[in-house]
């Protein structure tokens, strides 16, 4: 049997992480022309980014971040509303950024129609139910066909604290 692949220096599933909670625009990484804010105003981490080994492997292709229904879902950089529609079980949101990147937002019943240019920081629309988080809005970004941390997207000279959770 192959063996199991390293651990990842990620935050652990089981603790939240308090992100920034005023959504500064931050640097993308490669030098990247643009800014980067949270979609939500206000969260903590809920299950971060979990790279596949490989494209059709399994992994976390995005962070859930904490959102009760009803809260208003941002734009996390300039760009064009491309997809605004119920998919399967979820409202999704995909806004295609300046530089080509893509960022889907789901579950969000949108606010915006397809073709709907919105800048850094503009709603989008609102978290609603379905897909695999409850209580939370799950943020992809793929650059072509590969998913990559939307978190790396942020500033990373921010300040991540983590929290303890419950009696654990």
């Amino acid at each position: 049997a192959p063996a199991a692949p390293p651990p990842r220096a990620t935050a652990p599933v089981d603790l939240p992480v308090e992100l920034p909670a005023d959504a500064t625009p931050g640097a993308r990484p490669e030098g990247r022309p643009g800014s980067v804010v949270l979609p939500l105003s206000r969260t903590t981490l809920v299950r971060g980014f979990e790279e596949p080994t490989a494209r059709w492997g399994p992994g976390h292709r995005g962070v859930d971040l904490a959102a009760p229904v009803g809260t208003a879902v941002l734009s996390p950089a300039d760009g064009v509303v491309v997809v605004a529609t119920r998919v399967v079980d979820r409202d999704v949101v995909t806004v295609r950024h300046d530089d080509g990147l893509r960022s889907s937002l789901e579950p969000v019943l949108p606010d915006l129609a397809v073709g709907t240019v919105v800048a850094a920081g503009a709603v989008v629309g609102h978290v609603s139910t379905g897909g695999h988080c409850v209580g939370c809005l799950h943020w992809g970004v793929r650059e072509g066909d590969v998913y990559v941390d939307p978190l790396a997207l942020l500033d990373v000279e921010r300040e991540v604290r983590l929290l303890p959770v419950g009696d654990r």
